[in-house]
């Protein structure tokens, strides 16, 4: 019998074989991101004392584009989270695709974080 599937707990065993590996401090973040049907989050995240340090999202308020689920949506989003790291002192970090593959979405979020100032 063919068993279908589950696309999103494949992502999630592909992620935490990942993570073994990928580990963010203070001073080198880990830059997470999460990618909704309708969404696209980013996160820069300090493993080693459990904090987050800065986030942005096409939920936050600062957030401005008629359409959120979209690559100008990313592209914005990794403009805002760039920003927000710098404000923080951030300028290395250490990317987390999530799981996903490094295309579409991720990619204009990556290459947008880039542009702005993150060295990854």
């Amino acid at each position: 019998m063919i068993t279908k599937q589950d696309k999103n707990a494949t992502r999630r065993k592909r992620h935490a074989r990942v993570r073994t590996k990928i580990n963010g401090t203070a001073e080198r973040p880990r830059l997470n991101v999460y990618r909704s049907n309708k969404h696209i989050y980013a996160q820069l995240i300090d493993d080693a004392n459990g904090v987050t340090l800065a986030s942005a999202s096409t939920m936050d308020k600062e957030f401005s584009t008629d359409s959120s689920s979209n690559a100008d949506a990313a592209v914005k989003v990794g403009e805002m989270i760039a920003k927000k790291g710098a404000e923080k002192n951030v300028k290395v970090v250490v990317f987390d695709r999530g799981g996903y593959l490094y295309h579409g979405r991720v990619k204009a979020l990556a290459d947008a974080a880039r542009e702005n100032g993150l060295e990854f």
